[in-house]
């Protein structure tokens, strides 16, 4: 990853499992250098992937789950098609031991087929694996927040996440193998040609460039992203926090790859996700007037993406409705609304 030339902030833990700054304070990516090196599974998966195996499955409950599956020649890099209709690998159900198994079977082949165990939440699969392996997370405790802290684990030979953001902040610990992460903010999305919307491996769109062999010439803008852009090289036992909408391509570099991360959201239950925001968009304001467009995008400044209390300051509260701060009342009713406008 030569041309992008910096590297994420790195801070030494000095205390393992104890994470050394407030996160809502970090605006960018930082390493937080052996913060997980006391877990289980750092210790044995440094001395034995077969090892690490047979833990793993000490605590599996044999329920099957979705998993991926690609050709050799793919060479773990889960992405598109040529033609971006359709992704590169399978994903059905299956039992984990049985795939944990395929890993090792492989693990010394010179080209071997992509097995990826993804974003498995931990307690679903594992019971009992968060004894010797968990972290606490220390964020605003809501009673209703949309996303609490939840472990889920990943699991892997040599794989590429393509580049891609997410809706919550993550903090993602490397506990077997090496990783590279390269992030880029979230004003880089147009420079980063983002795919179609569907398919996707996990719901959000990924890259469509190959960040570690650029086409600068197929992808110009691509080269203003790697100005902006960051790279940081995981050890076992090393964490990273990424910051929510901030992309990230996640590589597993060794043979035998776990990560175990924490998504999180403060945001309140009831406010749904963003993401069907931009469909509606799509559907009432894309394609309007250049100059009608124009117009909503001050309108949007105003009421949603401004100084929220703005619109209200002249309004007597008993007449300011949804302006108003959202509470789960009110979101009901708007919901209502919306559903009452879509369905007509």
């Amino acid at each position: 990853m030569a041309q992008i030339e910096k590297t994420t902030q790195t801070i030494d833990v000095s205390k393992p499992g104890s994470i050394p700054l407030d996160l809502h304070d970090c605006k960018e990516p930082v390493v937080l250098k052996g913060l997980v090196k006391h877990w289980k599974l750092v210790s044995l998966g440094q001395a034995s992937s077969q090892a690490t195996v047979d833990y793993l499955k000490s605590f599996y409950n044999g329920a099957p789950t979705f998993s991926y599956f690609s050709q050799p020649e793919v060479g773990g890099n889960y992405g598109y098609n040529a033609q971006a209709t359709a992704l590169n690998y399978e994903s059905k159900r299956a039992k984990l031991d049985e795939v944990l198994d395929l890993i090792i079977e492989h693990l010394d082949d010179q080209q071997p087929p992509g097995y990826y165990i993804a974003s498995n939440v931990i307690d679903m699969n594992f019971p009992g694996l968060r004894a010797e392996n968990d972290l606490h997370i220390p964020v605003q405790a809501k009673a209703s927040a949309t996303e609490p802290p939840v472990p889920s684990i990943w699991i892997g030979n040599k794989s590429v996440a393509k580049c891609h953001y997410d809706a919550s902040d993550n903090l993602a610990c490397v506990v077997v193998g090496k990783r590279r992460f390269t992030t880029f903010p979230p004003e880089q999305i147009a420079n980063l040609y983002p795919g179609p919307l569907a398919p996707t491996p996990g719901g959000q769109a990924i890259t469509m460039t190959d960040l570690n062999k650029p086409d600068f010439e197929r992808f110009p803008r691509l080269a203003e992203a790697f100005k902006h852009g960051q790279v940081a090289e995981l050890e076992a036992g090393d964490a990273i926090y990424i910051p929510s909408m901030w992309w990230h391509q996640v590589e597993g570099l060794s043979k035998f790859n776990i990560l175990i991360n924490y998504w999180w959201s403060d945001a309140e239950k009831y406010m749904g996700a963003a993401m069907n925001v931009l469909y509606h968009a799509m559907l009432s304001l894309r394609d309007k007037p250049a100059h009608e467009k124009a117009a909503w995008k001050h309108v949007f400044d105003y009421y949603i993406f401004g100084d929220t209390s703005v619109p209200i300051t002249h309004l007597p509260a008993e007449a300011q409705g949804f302006l108003a701060t959202m509470n789960e009342a009110k979101s009901r009713q708007l919901r209502a609304m919306l559903i009452n406008k879509l369905n007509r």
